[in-house]
């Protein structure tokens, strides 16, 4: 099994610029923007099998993961279409 990492650069890479310039520019994107690495990354060791956990705690993880992404995707999206108008 391949195990994929889901930050957020590869995730949309075409939000590059607005990624960058929410993280320099939002105190509250940026601590965001941490946390979900931090999940991410965390997650990633959990599957790899470099920590050992149980599946609940795993699935947990995933679903703060995933809100934070939610929430990061959104605050994207909200700027990006603000710069286009």
């Amino acid at each position: 099994m391949t195990l994929e990492k889901h930050d957020l650069l590869h995730e949309i890479p075409e939000s590059r610029e607005a990624i960058h310039a929410l993280k320099t520019g939002s105190e509250h994107f940026a601590r965001l923007f941490d946390e979900y690495h931090e999940l991410d990354h965390e997650i990633h060791r959990i599957e790899a099998g470099v920590e050992s956990t149980s599946d609940e705690y795993l699935e947990t993880r995933k679903k703060a993961r995933l809100n934070l992404k939610d929430q990061l995707y959104a605050m994207i999206r909200e700027y990006e279409a603000a710069m286009a108008s």
